[in-house]
């Protein structure tokens, strides 16, 4: 049976959006949370941001989910792929794009490796610098060296695009149309690849230059950018209830011992592929916590999305954080009740 958040469990939570907030971390934000076979439940603090006047963030508010994407987008269509036989998770990526005609050292690298961040790909991505050559994207990014040997745990946004690269390779598809076509299959109505409209119902990210606008609707991830908001890594705009749908449906699939779809690609990606830190693993894209019975992801701007198959229970948090800039750091307060909330049965 699912294991409901307790009274105590979202007065915290409550407690703590309400100081993040407070102390400026993020000009609002939304928490969605519940359990199997029960709709989702939500509260919110703040407002969406200055530019949007008094208005509050709800489940409808939409945000840039930045990282998120590479569970939300990427992960869920590579098990698409693997069930039709279209990847082998132990094959070099070259493999699934279009021929090279080079070498290709990071090419090498497999599709295990590439998701769970153990390719020993560079690290840093700047696909700036690749502007002006003759080559296509995947090759100048093949062509690069390692930066160290396969297997150490080390997070590496160049994977993702490779992984995305290769999807719309192998569905003969863009990536944003194969994400539309998914997430219409889920019941997730409002999540989209970026750009969307700037309104009073989509979060601002942040001012990089003062005196220049504030992103706002575009992807706040440069590269994401570079690439027209549409990436393996980055890019996809969502909403907590749309969040909390998709929860829902991978808690479901992985509960009725589902052989194939999300269900069986969920199970088989709970398994420890690296370590990241004492009691964190790195499984197939999420991170595994609490011995392997929680897996979550974070996005940069400021989202996050837990889930708890055992317990049948799962969290999402929205917020702008990256607004007043280090997401990060000013909302590890709320990010780190969340886990030790989802963690506890």
């Amino acid at each position: 049976m699912p294991v409901p958040f307790t009274a105590d469990d979202t007065t915290r939570l409550r407690d703590t959006l309400d100081q993040v907030v407070a102390d400026g971390a993020t000009p609002g934000g939304v928490i969605a949370y519940g359990t199997t076979g029960a709709s989702p439940d939500f509260f919110s603090v703040g407002k969406v941001a200055p530019e949007c006047g008094d208005t509050e963030p709800d489940q409808d508010t939409v945000y840039d989910i930045a990282s998120l994407t590479k569970v939300v987008a990427t992960w869920p269509l590579i098990g698409q792929a693997l069930e039709a036989g279209l990847l082998d998770l132990d094959a070099p990526i070259r493999d699934f794009l279009p021929a090279m005609n080079s070498e290709t050292p990071s090419g090498e690298a497999t599709v295990r490796q590439l998701i769970a961040h153990t390719s020993g790909l560079r690290a840093s991505t700047r696909l700036d610098h690749y502007r002006g050559s003759d080559l296509p994207l995947h090759e100048l990014l093949c062509r690069e060296p390692l930066e160290d040997a396969p297997g150490q745990h080390r997070y590496i946004n160049r994977g993702y695009i490779l992984l995305g690269l290769a999807l719309a390779h192998i569905q003969g598809r863009p990536l944003d149309q194969l994400g539309a076509a998914l997430w219409r299959t889920l019941g997730m109505d409002t999540t989209v690849y970026g750009p969307v409209a700037r309104t009073t119902k989509v979060a601002p990210t942040e001012q990089r230059i003062p005196g220049a606008p504030r992103i706002w609707g575009a992807p706040h991830d440069d590269n994401a950018g570079l690439l027209g908001g549409i990436a393996g890594h980055a890019g996809v705009f969502s909403t907590a209830s749309d969040l909390a749908v998709y929860a829902q449906r991978l808690l479901a699939a992985h509960a009725d011992g589902d052989e194939h779809g999300l269900g069986n690609w969920l199970h088989a990606s709970l398994v420890p592929q690296a370590p990241i830190e004492p009691g964190l693993d790195r499984g197939q894209s999420w991170i595994l916590a609490a011995g392997g019975r929680v897996a979550y992801h974070h996005g940069f701007t400021g989202t996050s999305l837990y889930l708890a198959p055992e317990a049948g229970r799962y969290l999402v948090i929205c917020t702008n954080a990256i607004y007043g800039g280090n997401a990060r750091i000013k909302i590890a307060p709320l990010r780190e009740l969340a886990l030790k909330t989802i963690s506890t049965t």
